[in-house]
């Protein structure tokens, strides 16, 4: 468990480093460490090394496993960055502190509905499906700019900032600066994008916060 702690130095490192290289700010950069499908134990190295923030892909892996970690550690920052099904946007807004994946009114619609029944604003990430994949969940390209609109003016979501995954195997440069652009347009500061592949990259072109697992925790279990 003793690498998790050395990890999570060498990740931050490594974003200081390239945030130094290419004038970006390292401390604006959130690390966020995911978290699915690692066991109980590896968490705790991680939070006993001092990282607060992390990922999760499932409502209900999540569930199992953080109302007890949360008991024991306290200042926990739990974000949703899985795809998000409708039937579980009550518990999603119960358990989580930021959102990171809304890409369709629909759900915006019953997130909002959720956040005002519950009395938590929780910020949320708007996903772009920023390779126009047809496999990827994430708002079209061309109408990112009027659910941006939706989100914010007629919803009343507190729309933090743009999250994005670029397609495997290509090169993530110009998926993370479009993301950058569409985000500039429309007046906000936050980046989710890099993940363990990538992030160093992510980090160049402005992320204010990457998603890294492997890199941390080593390979997922199952």
């Amino acid at each position: 468990m003793t690498d998790i702690a050395e990890n999570l130095k060498d990740v931050q490192a490594k974003i200081a480093k390239r945030a130094d290289k290419w004038g970006q700010d390292a401390s604006r950069v959130e690390l966020v460490a995911v978290s699915k499908k690692q066991p109980v134990e590896k968490l705790k190295a991680a939070l006993d090394a001092g990282q607060r923030v992390f990922g999760e892909n499932r409502v209900q892996e999540a569930q199992q496993k953080w109302p007890d970690l949360r008991e024991e550690y306290g200042d926990i920052t739990l974000h949703l960055i899985g795809p998000l099904q409708t039937n579980k946007a009550k518990e999603a807004v119960a358990l989580f502190d930021v959102i990171e994946t809304v890409d369709r009114p629909k759900l915006a619609r019953i997130l909002a509905g959720e956040m005002e029944k519950q009395g938590r604003q929780i910020p949320i990430y708007i996903q772009v499906n920023i390779g126009a994949e047809d496999q990827k969940a994430g708002i079209p390209i061309e109408e990112a700019d009027d659910f941006i609109t939706l989100c914010r003016e007629e919803l009343g979501l507190n729309v933090k900032g743009l999250m994005c995954i670029p397609p495997a195997g290509e090169q993530p440069a110009p998926f993370f600066a479009l993301l950058g652009k569409i985000a500039e347009r429309n007046g906000l500061e936050y980046l989710s994008m890099g993940m363990s592949g990538d992030y160093e990259y992510a980090v160049q072109f402005g992320a204010t916060s990457v998603r890294v697992g492997t890199g941390i925790f080593g390979a997922r279990e199952g």
